[in-house]
């Protein structure tokens, strides 16, 4: 059963990401307040007997997907942050905080992608167990104003969401032991897909010459992409890992353009959780194409291109390589 709202699992034995700031505002931050106080004080619940489903809750919509490919009908599943929704700018609603409360497991990407999850845990006095899908994960990280900043768009890379299905599993089987066996058939079954969806993305790749291989987008979200399948990204428009940055300067606008042209890239391409105008205005500077979307932080609608995981992968990179060609 999948509701509105979703949250993550993983090893009991995972320690908490420690984050920086939190993106709650005062407003916010007081209602959590409030209605942590109507939340009764709850003990762990128990495991779940072999009929019950295990109300796990998820961060955001591509790893909900994971998860649920992993726990299928075994989960009572609930996702913070849905379809084309920005994990990075997101805040808490009153209904996350008492689906948390009521959780047994919470999974979340970790690396920092979802700044406001510690203080949503805090608040809710849940008693949870907390999974970092990413641990064990070599992040890449990225030198932003003379701060090192880790790259949290590991799901880019299929081979990380195979060893964070692993993770999730082992999570899953640990929280709900009389479905340990087959969460643990579920996850080989779709690490499968997944190898094929690596193998798929490594041949389309290669009908692409190796000096049309570079990417534009508005933020650094396609990094993991580009290592595993031989990409270059160009600088982007607002040169950050997150898209908390603000608008770039006319300066910033006429560097990327002249990148973009010297680099002789053909197309540009905007994200499906971002307003499109300023790739278009760069677009129409550099005079190249801006018409194609990719699904880099979050899925699309039921229907869509990017409904699932496996679909989003396999559109983004028939896309990329079809639009550079």
């Amino acid at each position: 059963m999948i509701s509105a709202s979703q949250t993550a699992v993983g090893p009991s034995f995972i320690r908490p990401v420690i984050r920086h700031a939190t993106l709650i505002t005062p407003a916010s931050s007081l209602l959590l307040c409030l209605l942590t106080l109507a939340i009764p004080a709850c003990e762990k619940a128990p495991p779940p007997s072999s009929s019950a489903q295990l109300r796990v809750v998820v961060t955001h919509s591509i790893l909900s997907d994971v998860v649920a490919n992993v726990g299928q009908d075994h989960l009572h599943l609930t996702t913070f942050v849905g379809p084309n929704g920005d994990a990075h700018t997101y805040e808490p609603t009153p209904r996350d905080l008492i689906a948390l409360a009521d959780a047994a497991v919470l999974i979340e990407n970790g690396l920092q992608f979802e700044p406001w999850v510690d203080k949503l845990y805090e608040s809710s006095g849940s008693k949870a167990v907390r999974v970092v899908a990413s641990q064990g994960i070599q992040p890449r990280t990225l030198n932003e104003d003379g701060h090192e900043e880790t790259d949290p768009h590991c799901w880019q890379s299929v081979p990380n969401v195979i060893a964070m299905t692993q993770t999730i599993a082992a999570a899953l089987a640990a929280a709900d032991p009389a479905h340990a066996e087959s969460y643990r058939a579920n996850a080989q079954a779709y690490q499968t897909q997944l190898q094929e969806l690596d193998r798929y993305i490594q041949e389309k790749v290669s009908t692409l010459p190796a000096e049309s291989r570079v990417i534009v987008t508005s933020h650094d979200s396609l990094g993991y992409f580009a290592q595993r399948y031989g990409f270059t990204v160009l600088g982007t428009p607002l040169a950050s890992l997150t898209t908390e940055a603000g608008d770039p300067s006319a300066q910033k606008i006429a560097a990327v353009v002249q990148e973009i042209r010297h680099a002789q890239v053909p197309a540009v391409f905007i994200e499906n959780m971002q307003n499109p105008k300023l790739m278009a205005q760069i677009a129409a500077e550099a005079g190249v194409r801006f018409d194609s979307t990719l699904y880099t932080d979050s899925l699309d609608q039921p229907g869509s291109p990017g409904e699932t995981y496996l679909k989003m992968m396999h559109y983004n990179a028939d896309t990329i390589v079809e639009s550079l060609k």
